[in-house]
């Protein structure tokens, strides 16, 4: 009775007309990006956190939060019609939604992949409002010692879960750590890492970082890439799926939702995990008639189910615990931050009205979704034919007012200039940006952590093994790594994050 009454104040929340404006607009955004490849929600969500300074707590994570769900819907358009991701997470979807779209059934797999994805966002947001508020509990009788063990495993499943290698994503968080570092120290105020810079006395911006690596530099070496694939626009037809389709997808959508719904809870997981995870599980378990590859629907409803709950459900370790599953989560820690909000367990008994308020828009949303994608589709196909070379200037211009307009400091740009230029040249040579924002996120809140379990302890380090959660975190954390040290183990970890 409880969750039902939370539901309720939930729903009288996102039903306000300002909540409900900004859910549409944040569906429609993430929609939009998902669609046109390339920009992708982090890059979106990075550049709107300067304009939600002057929005209530609630409109501007409902906002942003659709960006991020909503994107995973647009992404399968492209990746169907044009065999690009719109979204990392649709790659998968191009394996076999684009072959359906070569020979003349688009429609039903752009339909399946709207179905799916509101079927699997509904049930994930259930989830959320089912499985958060234990888990909350739990939470609010964590130790700093705890809280420490929990980011450094999450940490460390950040680099197992990154694409390319190892030792890069591992290079990426110490990096990520390192910027999180600059500033006044907390205890004593002396400034660290400042380079003799007054300006870096606060430390390195947030917003900066996330334009810089997540926008600026990403936006960049897309526009080395040519613009290629051939769009199927002409043989869309019906978007409706026959119920043969449905009948034949339906497990799939279940298998999906449930993979999506459990991989979206890991740091460094969310929906790209799930889609690849739910792919090659399909491959496995489907009936045959099978043909993965050349055309199969179940190729294009499973993914699109995972990465949909994958999306939803990875809101729960950021909302209960504070810890960011993904840089998108990173960056709406970002956004509670900046509306003065401490994230962890307390938002849920400090602010019900917020935790619940986007938990029922998420609803909402969905709801939103599945208009705006099958009646629509016209609608996003022509916005195919824009160059994306076009699109460059109004990001820069977009990234350049939202750094200054956080501090008013021309120092900012300067810093954001100096990060893209290092994080093209970190893409350059391969390596993924998602495990530098959660060292630097994670990183400050971890060395605050461990000096109050310190402090506590009286300078005791073994406080970290002597308390049974801290330890099995630290123990999960080294089997992980030990594990994955291993050829055989290593060897496999790439080939399924490079399938597709």
């Amino acid at each position: 009775m409880e969750t039902l009454g939370n539901l309720a104040l939930g729903l009288s929340v996102a039903f306000g007309w300002q909540n409900l404006i900004y859910c549409f607009i944040g569906c429609f955004l993430g929609t939009l990006v998902g669609v046109l490849p390339g920009i992708g929600p982090v890059a979106t969500v990075a550049m709107l956190l300067p304009f939600t300074f002057g929005l209530g707590p609630a409109p501007a994570l409902i906002m942003l939060a659709g960006i991020y769900y909503g994107a995973q819907y647009g992404g399968s358009t492209t990746a169907i019609l044009v065999n690009l991701p719109g979204e990392s997470s649709a790659v998968v979807t191009t394996l076999d939604g684009h072959q359906m779209a070569k020979k003349g059934r688009a429609g039903p797999a752009l339909g399946i992949a709207a179905i799916g994805s509101f079927i699997a966002g509904s049930v994930a947001t259930l989830l959320v409002a089912l499985w958060a508020p234990p888990l909350a509990e739990v939470a609010l009788k964590f130790s700093p010692a705890e809280y420490f063990s929990l980011m450094l495993f999450g940490l460390v499943a950040a680099i197992v879960l990154a694409r390319g290698s190892l030792l890069k994503a591992l290079a990426m968080v110490c990096f990520g750590i390192l910027l999180g570092l600059v500033g006044s120290d907390v205890n004593s105020g002396a400034i660290r890492f400042g380079l003799g810079l007054p300006e870096l006395s606060d430390g390195v911006g947030f917003v900066a970082v996330a334009m810089a690596f997540f926008g600026l530099a990403d936006v960049v070496t897309n526009l080395e890439k040519k613009d290629e694939g051939t769009t199927y626009t002409s043989t869309i037809g019906s978007v409706l799926p026959s119920w043969n389709d449905f009948r034949m997808s339906f497990w799939s959508i279940v298998r999906g939702t449930s993979l999506g719904s459990v991989l979206g809870l890991l740091p460094g997981g969310g929906a790209l995990l799930a889609s690849f995870a739910a792919y090659m599980l399909e491959k496995r378990v489907a009936k045959p008639p099978r043909n993965f590859g050349e055309g199969d629907i179940r190729g294009v409803a499973a993914p699109e189910s995972a990465n949909n709950a994958g999306a939803q459900t990875s809101f729960i370790p950021m909302l209960t615990l504070g810890i960011p599953s993904n840089p998108t989560m990173a960056l709406m820690i970002g956004a509670m931050m900046i509306q003065g909000i401490a994230p962890g367990p307390q938002v849920m008994t400090e602010r019900p009205e917020l935790f619940w308020g986007l938990v029922a828009s998420m609803w909402i949303g969905n709801l939103m979704l599945l208009v705006l994608n099958l009646p629509l589709v016209g609608l996003w196909v022509s916005l195919l034919k824009v160059p994306y070379r076009l699109l460059f200037p109004s990001i820069f211009v977009f990234c350049c007012i939202g750094v200054y307009s956080v501090d008013g400091k021309i120092f900012d740009i300067y810093i954001l200039a100096i990060l893209t230029a290092v994080g093209y040249l970190l893409l350059k040579l391969d390596c993924e940006p998602a495990p530098l924002i959660l060292g630097f996120v994670l990183g400050p809140m971890m060395e605050e952590n461990l000096r109050r379990s310190m402090m506590i302890a009286h300078g005791d380090a073994t406080v970290l093994l002597t308390r049974p959660i801290s330890a099995a975190f630290l123990i999960a954390s080294f089997v992980l790594l030990i594990i994955l040290a291993l050829p055989s183990l290593r060897a496999k970890r790439e080939e399924a994050l490079k399938e597709g």
